[in-house]
């Protein structure tokens, strides 16, 4: 159920960035939900010991959610400076 979790977080957390950051182009849109699931998965799995398959705690969560606000933002910088 963990692992569900951090998917569906990363994946809001992608999609609300493309929103904020008034992403028209459904690729990027994509993009940063992937990137959105993976930087949650990834932290998710570091704070919660390796324990995502399990249930996921809170602190594994707040540590997921910034992870993934954290991937997503190297992403688009990453991304907007290969077009300068």
């Amino acid at each position: 159920m963990g692992l569900l979790i951090l998917i569906v977080v990363g994946a809001l957390l992608g999609w609300l960035a493309t929103i904020i950051l008034r992403i028209e182009d459904g690729r990027t849109i994509l993009a940063n939900a992937l990137v959105g699931v993976l930087g949650s998965l990834v932290t998710g799995l570091i704070a919660g010991n390796g324990a995502i398959f399990g249930t996921v705690s809170g602190l594994a969560l707040l540590w997921a959610v910034a992870g993934s606000a954290v991937a997503i933002g190297l992403f688009n910088f990453v991304r907007q400076s290969a077009y300068r």
